[in-house]
């Protein structure tokens, strides 16, 4: 597998779910500076990284971000991303002074719907070859590909 340990940020996300990968389009236009990395929840390597981090199974409907050491999830993952990003959207950061169990619940009711809202894929969506350098993948799907 690639390095995942590269110091930088990495959102793990729902592949085939299309509010998920809208996000992961929307993080990337806001992050001139590619300070995110990206991986798939469905992935070995999202397996590998939340396994390292002691991250439960039952978190796959959550976008989950890995700061160095520490894991958001839900809510925290969200605004810690927005936090991060470059222009407006930033100041949506301030949904923090919400508390965490209503933001939390608010987040999870939109995870339960989020296939029947917005629909989902039928595979994770495959990046533009610019983008594919942010996004980590499994060794065995490169190889697969002749990388």
């Amino acid at each position: 597998m690639r390095n995942h340990t590269s110091n930088k940020p990495v959102i793990l996300f729902d592949g085939v779910c299309n509010l998920c990968n809208n996000w992961v389009q929307f993080v990337i236009k806001r992050d001139p500076h590619a300070l995110f990395k990206f991986a798939s929840l469905q992935s070995d390597v999202a397996k590998s990284i939340m396994e390292s981090h002691n991250v439960q199974s039952q978190e796959l409907d959550s976008i989950i971000l890995v700061d160095e050491t520490k894991v958001y999830t839900e809510s925290s993952a969200v605004i810690h991303i927005l936090s991060k990003l470059k222009g407006p959207i930033k100041t949506l950061a301030i949904f923090r002074i919400i508390p965490k169990g209503i933001r939390d619940k608010m987040y999870r009711f939109v995870a339960k719907n989020r296939y029947k809202w917005f629909g989902q894929q039928d595979a994770c969506m495959i990046p533009t070859p610019d983008l594919k350098k942010r996004f980590i993948e499994d060794k065995k799907e490169e190889e697969n590909r002749g990388e």
